[in-house]
């Protein structure tokens, strides 16, 4: 009988070596960016000026001594217009030089060529005026999702989209000549909205965000970062409505960069190595 049940232990045993190999379970690889040290700006701020609590703040740029805004007109901020014109040193208004339609959403400009170009928010549609007497030149369109923001470095229309993407377009044509896609610390820097364009270099302000990026447009690396979450309380305190940071100017004659934000009591000068 032992003989019996050894012999049937060993049948057993053989079987279940013939039966097949284990099966391993399968090796997953999850590509991770690799991160990158963004260093941030020390800055001072050098002294403010007004800036209108109204001025839901879109575009703004120095252009010969002069500051220019382009605003936005949010349903929910009926006080709030569509407008750009020049900005009054005294009082922080816009000199208002051009409005859109109620239908739509002013967004960013720039100025290239004796040129203003300005954006709107969802209609996929621009703006030329002549600078001397804002004469509405032509419309253009773009097939950019949305239209945030607007520099220049001086050949080149360069536009934000609120994604990760800065479009270069050709100020004649109107036309996408290059993409730039921004990645800060190795991860895609979203949202990218109000430009300017300083030495070589894109800064950004980035929707619902307190600071600025500096970006290497060669290779679209965030390569700096200007923390300006204390400007915004400081806003915030002064005035209740005041919205998020937006708003960056640079006076490249006198190397002065001014910032504010939307709803801001003030625009600040701030210095910073750039």
């Amino acid at each position: 009988m032992k003989t019996f049940f050894y012999l049937f232990l060993i049948g057993v045993l053989l079987m279940a070596s013939c039966s097949g190999e284990v099966t391993k379970p399968e090796e997953t690889t999850t590509t991770v960016p690799k991160e990158e040290f963004v260093p941030s700006l020390d800055y001072t701020v050098v002294k403010k000026m007004p800036h209108d609590t109204i001025s839901f703040t879109e575009g703004f740029l120095y252009h010969k001594g002069q500051l220019y805004e382009s605003t936005g007109s949010p349903e929910e901020f009926p006080e709030a217009e569509s407008i750009f014109g020049i900005v009054d040193p005294k009082t922080g208004k816009i000199n208002k030089k051009g409005e859109l339609d109620k239908k739509y959403f002013g967004e960013g400009i720039v100025i290239l060529n004796d040129k203003l170009y300005q954006l709107t928010y969802k209609d996929h549609l621009g703006f030329e005026y002549d600078l001397k007497t804002f004469k509405l030149l032509r419309r253009f369109n773009f097939d950019n999702a949305e239209g945030w923001g607007l520099t220049t470095d001086g050949k080149s229309l360069i536009m934000s989209d609120g994604t990760n993407i800065l479009t270069y377009l050709d100020p004649v044509t109107l036309k996408p000549v290059k993409k730039i896609n921004v990645s800060n610390g190795g991860y895609a820097e979203d949202n990218i909205n109000e430009l300017e364009f300083i030495n070589g270099a894109v800064y950004a302000n980035v929707w619902t965000k307190n600071y600025i990026v500096k970006i290497d447009t060669a290779s679209g690396k965030v390569t700096g970062l200007l923390d300006l979450s204390n400007l915004a309380d400081e806003a915030k305190r002064k005035y209740r409505k005041a919205e998020v940071l937006n708003g960056i100017a640079f006076d490249a004659d006198s190397n002065r960069v001014y910032v504010t934000g939307k709803f801001w009591p003030d625009i600040y000068q701030i210095d910073f190595k750039h």
